[in-house]
């Protein structure tokens, strides 16, 4: 009876433990939320009940599993395995409540520069979510390290890895050079300022939103939906058009190609309208010049304004339709024109046609064909 309910005891009684303590923990952080609702921390901390239950019941396990005498043959192999899961558990509950922690930070530090400093803001973001990377991956390291280090044979390897550590890293320098390249770039992204999440960038003649920034790639997202993924030592060795960079306000051009006769003053009179009607106008300037003319057209250019590129995307395509709209239904004279007729032909002397007289005034004679007395 002993050898059955001593297994039960403290196998049951760890797993008892574990689900009230775990419970009572997300009992108080859901009181902490409820309190401060301005903060996201308890509701992020909530969300590491997971891994914190594990790491309750694999201590609890790998401290008491010897009073259990369950699988005595196998003591070491048992141990060993809860050594593990603790070790796993552990860098994961780091790992989530650093991400709590940052997250938290960042939150804050939005809601009070969101309005005033929105650049700052997706700069700080970009920071952070590589900061968060590079931290999950230093944890990763030292918990799979810890782990091989509770093998007694790995120790005995460590002063021969030590040894030729040397070598390795020159190896490993040499092939995982591109790699190593794009990772250094990252950082200089990072905390360089050049590119943040959120910004609006042209690469390779392609217009778009970065999406996603790692310590390797660069995700930009391009105005049909498509994403196209790059290495972010392209945005460190190659140059490239950010439309963020600073403020996203913007200045737009809109051109037309009209007849010399086009009104002007009423142009500049109904884009002022048009802008006025137009809700992605950010009401800062506009203007509508000729800057070009042809010899049967004028170019026309208006300048308009918006507070980023979204908008100012708007702005032109509006300002384009209706002020072609108004032109065909008020002034149809002033759109292009093609003259078919011609210019240089004089009116005919002498009931024969310019095309049929000689340099010299006479009649052509077209061999072949008969000519008509005049």
């Amino acid at each position: 009876m002993e050898t059955i309910l001593r297994p039960l005891i403290v196998v049951g009684g760890s797993v008892l433990l574990t689900l009230v303590i775990g419970w009572a923990t997300d009992l108080l952080l859901r009181k902490a939320d409820g309190r401060h609702p301005e903060t996201p921390l308890w509701d992020l901390l909530r969300q590491a009940r997971v891994p914190y239950q594990i790491v309750l019941c694999a201590g609890l396990l790998r401290g008491s599993y010897v009073e259990a005498e369950v699988f005595p043959e196998h003591q070491t192999g048992v141990g060993r395995t809860l050594t593990l899961a603790l070790i796993g558990s552990v860098a994961w509950l780091v790992i989530r409540i650093a991400a709590a922690v940052v997250e938290t930070s960042y939150a804050r530090y939005a809601h009070a520069h969101a309005e005033r400093a929105p650049a700052r803001v997706r700069r700080v973001r970009t920071q952070v979510s590589l900061i968060m990377r590079v931290v999950s991956a230093v944890v990763g390291v030292i918990a799979v390290a810890s782990m091989l280090l509770t093998f007694p044979a790995m120790r005995a390897a460590g002063a021969s890895l030590l040894a030729s550590a040397g070598i390795i890293g020159i190896v490993a320098g040499v092939a995982a050079q591109s790699t190593l390249g794009n990772l250094f770039a990252g950082f200089q992204i990072a905390f360089g300022d050049m590119v943040r999440m959120g910004d609006t960038v042209v690469v390779d003649e392609e217009w778009g939103t970065v999406e996603e920034i790692t310590l390797t790639y660069l995700t930009v997202r391009t105005w049909d939906e498509r994403r196209i993924t790059m290495p972010v030592s392209y945005f460190t060795s190659k140059p490239f058009e950010n439309w963020s960079r600073g403020s996203p306000q913007m200045t737009g051009t809109v051109y037309w190609h009209l007849d010399h006769t086009a009104p002007l003053e009423p142009m500049r009179e109904r884009l002022r309208d048009i802008l006025r009607e137009c809700p992605a106008w950010d009401g800062r300037s506009y203007n509508l010049t000729v800057t070009d003319t042809t010899p049967t057209t004028m170019e026309v250019r208006a300048l308009v304004t918006a507070k980023d590129a979204d908008d100012i995307w708007t702005v032109r395509v509006t300002v384009r339709e209706e002020m072609i709209r108004w032109l065909a239904d008020e002034h149809p004279y002033a759109l292009p024109r093609v003259n078919t007729a011609d210019a240089a032909l004089r009116p005919p002397r002498d009931g024969v046609p310019h095309a049929r007289r000689s340099p010299d005034g006479e009649p052509r004679r077209f061999p072949g064909r008969p000519t008509k007395s005049l």
